[in-house]
């Protein structure tokens, strides 16, 4: 598909007459070439003399006196640069605030390539990645399922007891290493004889599968039961598709786990629980079962939104650019991060979660993407946006679930960019609770968490990148191109 379009020209000094020629080269693809017109080039060339001229500096002439043609003759490479700026800056914004499409990315633009003509006009042209075209989906009157439970005390004493054992004394053994033993370890990997990756002192609680960031070990505990502190056992991994090292992704490397120490949960048994938490038995129970029911909310809202998500995009086949999905997975594992810690859940369940999705992170990003962009147009269609209250009262929650501080939880959000993320968060959530507020509902049986067989630890086993190659720009400077602005995200 190829349009030719003028953008809106309401205010004569202020706007650019250009021209665009967009040509859609997928979905959420676009090429787009600009003509700037000879008359707008001079206009910004007189601008800059007219700035310029005043306080010219030009042997055999007072400051600001010598004729302007020479000045302009004299300084015209100078300015040249200043007005190819000037002009690729303002366009750019222009291109943005018409509106002619929604970008999801900043320009493919190469700055350097960009000359401005003697003669004639300007043109210039760059990739874009755009939100794509679609016929809205019917989001008015769905039927959902959604598990019910009402909580028990026999609910809470379980997971007390489950609580009092997390909570409890690892003491170090002499003895080999048993099912549900904790060890310490020196974990290496290796392609052909070679090292990849490493890391020291990882603490590794032995159960039937180790969840890397990058992989996946089953039958871990088969592996390492057995072993002594000063053995070694070695296994294979092979590395998922989400891996920052591309080169290694699908590829099956050797993992060496030397083992330094086994150490064994001690019997502190509920009262070391409570004398841990700082709280009595009552107030105790009572925080369980306020967890208990955050986890049920959270897992309500998860069943809510895999269903609403599969009615909105079953009919959403637009094709996404891999580069996208894979930018845009690292949102996604923030999103779901933040959702459960909201929800009260641990660290430990949280990396789980992180590691099984980053398994088939590009797939699921692809269906929360296509749910994103719908979601967005219902937003911008009914008018739903973010408040400072809806940051405040999700920061809010995040701090009490974590026992922190509301003011040191959105400084950490701030500084690991994921502010971003929560805003995503918010309106989504407000157009989905939209959205089931219009929907009936049937309840279904929920069924309860099942103690965990998996051990998740935050190694990359084909190793993580420490810096990622951007994007150069004037003067060698990483920066997005002003005026074009990322679409919400």
């Amino acid at each position: 598909m190829n349009t030719s379009t003028e953008t809106p020209t309401t205010d004569a000094e202020a706007k650019l007459d250009l021209n665009l020629d967009i040509n859609e080269t997928s979905s959420c693809g676009r090429h787009v070439t600009v003509t700037v017109p000879r008359s707008d080039i001079e206009k910004y060339f007189q601008k800059q003399f007219d700035t310029i001229v005043p306080k010219a500096e030009v042997p055999g002439f007072r400051v600001g006196k010598a004729p302007r043609n020479l000045i302009e003759k004299k300084f015209r490479k100078q300015v040249e640069d200043q007005v190819k700026g000037a002009l690729l800056m303002d366009s750019l914004t222009q291109i943005s605030e018409s509106e002619v499409f929604s970008a999801i990315s900043e320009p493919d633009l190469d700055y350097e390539q960009v000359t401005v003509p003697e003669e004639g006009d300007l043109k210039f042209e760059f990739n874009i990645e755009v939100r794509p075209d679609f016929e809205m989906p019917k989001w008015k009157g769905l039927k959902i399922q959604r598990p019910e439970y009402d909580f028990t005390d026999a609910d809470v004493e379980a997971e007390l007891a489950k609580l009092s054992e997390q909570f409890s004394t690892l003491e170090p053994v002499e003895d080999k290493v048993e099912a549900g033993d904790y060890i310490e370890a020196n974990i290496t990997t290796r392609l052909d004889g070679k090292d990849i990756s490493s890391a020291s002192d990882v603490s590794i609680q032995v159960l039937p599968s180790l969840s890397m960031a990058d992989g996946m070990i089953e039958d871990f505990d088969k592996l390492i039961i057995g072993a002594q502190a000063e053995e070694k056992r070695t296994t294979k991994v092979t590395v998922n598709e989400f891996s920052e090292n591309l080169e290694l992704a699908g590829k099956e490397l050797e993992v060496e786990f030397e083992i330094l120490d086994v150490k064994r949960r001690g019997g502190d048994g509920v009262e070391g629980l409570a004398e841990k938490t700082g709280m009595d038995m009552d107030e105790l129970r009572t925080r369980i079962k306020e967890g208990l029911s955050s986890r049920l909310e959270y897992r309500q809202r998860e069943v809510v939104r895999d269903q609403i998500s599969k009615t909105l995009t079953e009919s959403a086949s637009w094709e996404l650019p891999p580069d996208l999905l894979r930018r845009q997975s690292g949102r996604e594992l923030e999103r779901a991060s933040i959702e459960m810690r909201r929800s009260g859940f641990s660290d430990q369940e949280i990396r789980e979660q992180e590691n099984r999705t980053r398994s088939n992170i590009l797939e699921r990003t692809e269906t929360m993407l296509r749910e994103h962009f719908i979601l967005e147009r219902i937003a911008e269609e009914e008018n739903v946006e973010e408040t400072e209250a809806d940051y405040t009262a999700e920061i809010a929650r995040i701090a009490a679930q974590q026992n922190d501080s509301p003011r040191r939880v959105r400084a950490r959000l701030e500084r690991s960019g994921q502010m971003d993320s929560l805003r995503n968060m918010i309106i989504e959530g407000k157009v989905i609770e939209m959205i089931t507020d219009a929907a009936s509902f049937e309840a279904t049986e929920y069924e309860q968490e099942k103690k965990s067989t998996v051990e998740a630890i935050d190694f990359f086993a084909a190793g993580k990148l420490t810096h990622i190659p951007e994007a150069k720009y004037e003067g060698g400077e990483a920066e997005p191109i002003p005026g074009m602005q990322h679409e919400r995200e």
